[in-house]
């Protein structure tokens, strides 16, 4: 009896130590995202002045188009590295399941079309209020004909690294919590992507600014029942418009 009781408590705490690991591996695959999306603060802050002997608020239209090019490659290749390691090391195939997942699924229930309406409309009357106006207008005017599609080309895969935070810190904190209710990934987005704006802004707004949106992001996840397809084009529309 002793030991089949002492057996029961070994089983539990192996239980406990294999999702306690296993969380922090997929917590290292967010923070590895997060450090792919800070190559750009490398790049466009320390290694790039240099080159051009200007800061990155002074750079020539191609020397901005360049800048750009070179982060969306550096992110396209270490988001998709960091995805591959993930599907290989825990079995977990991101680009799979977005093949393999529908962008509608019946299984959404009207309450949940209700909210993400709610927080996607909220999110763009934030992004008016914030730009005085259309985004899209604002950033066209800004930046004109030549840098305005590279600068919406950047937006979508930054978007797309984002979704992986919130992907892999949503899996690793639902395996030390056992809650899959709480937008933990929206959590973990809002501290390091919040953190990331604040840092390249130089402005403790922008980074909360950034980290309220990221939360929001993190719950549109969980309201689509991680669909990956949909909320990817959910975050383009609440971020990009």
């Amino acid at each position: 009896m002793e030991n089949a009781i002492a057996k029961k408590s070994n089983t539990k705490a192996e239980r406990k130590t294999n999702r306690f690991m296993e969380g922090l591996s997929f917590l290292g695959y967010g923070l590895e995202v997060f450090g792919v999306i800070g190559f750009e603060l490398l790049w466009g802050f320390l290694i790039e002045p240099k080159l051009y002997n200007r800061g990155i608020n002074d750079f020539t239209t191609w020397q901005m188009i360049c800048h750009w090019v070179v982060t969306c490659t550096a992110w396209g290749l270490g988001g998709y590295m960091v995805v591959k390691e993930c599907a290989k090391k825990k079995n977990v195939d991101l680009l799979e399941n977005i093949k393999s997942t529908k962008l509608f699924s019946k299984d959404m229930k009207v309450w949940q079309w209700v909210l993400i309406f709610i927080g996607t409309v909220l999110c763009l009357i934030s992004t008016w209020i914030d730009w005085n106006g259309s985004k899209v207008v604002a950033e066209f005017k800004s930046r004109g004909p030549i840098l305005f599609p590279f600068q919406y080309i950047y937006y979508l895969f930054e978007v797309s690294l984002v979704l992986l935070i919130i992907v892999f810190g949503q899996m690793a904190f639902e395996k030390w919590f056992n809650n899959n209710k709480i937008p933990f990934g929206g959590i973990v987005v809002a501290l390091t992507w919040g953190l990331g704006h604040w840092l390249s802004k130089g402005s403790l707004g922008a980074g909360l600014y950034t980290a309220v949106g990221g939360f929001v992001f993190g719950s549109a996840y969980l309201l689509t029942n991680r669909n990956v397809k949909l909320t990817y084009i959910l975050l383009c529309i609440m971020f990009i418009l």
